[in-house]
């Protein structure tokens, strides 16, 4: 069960990693692909800004190499372990799984990376 107030919570809903009380995104679907990675400019509850710095979420693109690590491994576990597939079918779900779940992993990634420097503060909460 996910708890507010817990980075995974903010890392998977993409909440304000301060107050988890917003979406940073502007808009809730990853697959409105002109405006998957639109984020707001602060948050309208604690006011935190998303930017901390000019091309802030370029450290995110280390991020989404390691995401997209994970689920190329899932995929072929899955593909090649469970349904027996041989390597090259393998290979074609590995690629698939990227492309239909690339707005995700760039979600996932800013949402990780973001965490790691802003923590949450429970105080905010309580207003």
């Amino acid at each position: 069960m996910l708890k507010k107030g817990t980075k995974l919570y903010s890392i998977l809903t993409g909440s304000c990693p301060k107050c988890q009380q917003e979406s940073m995104y502007t808009y809730k679907n990853p697959y409105n692909l002109g405006n998957t990675l639109k984020i707001n400019e602060h948050c309208s509850k604690c006011n935190t800004k998303y930017r901390l710095e000019p091309s802030f979420f370029y450290g995110a693109m280390y991020v989404s190499y390691a995401v997209g690590i994970a689920f190329a491994v899932a995929a072929f576990v899955i593909s090649n372990l469970i349904f027996k597939t041989n390597l090259n079918s393998s290979f074609i779900v590995i690629v698939a799984i990227l492309v239909v779940f690339m707005p995700i992993i760039m979600r996932l990634s800013r949402n990780i990376w973001i965490n790691l420097f802003i923590h949450y503060d429970p105080s905010l909460t309580k207003k």
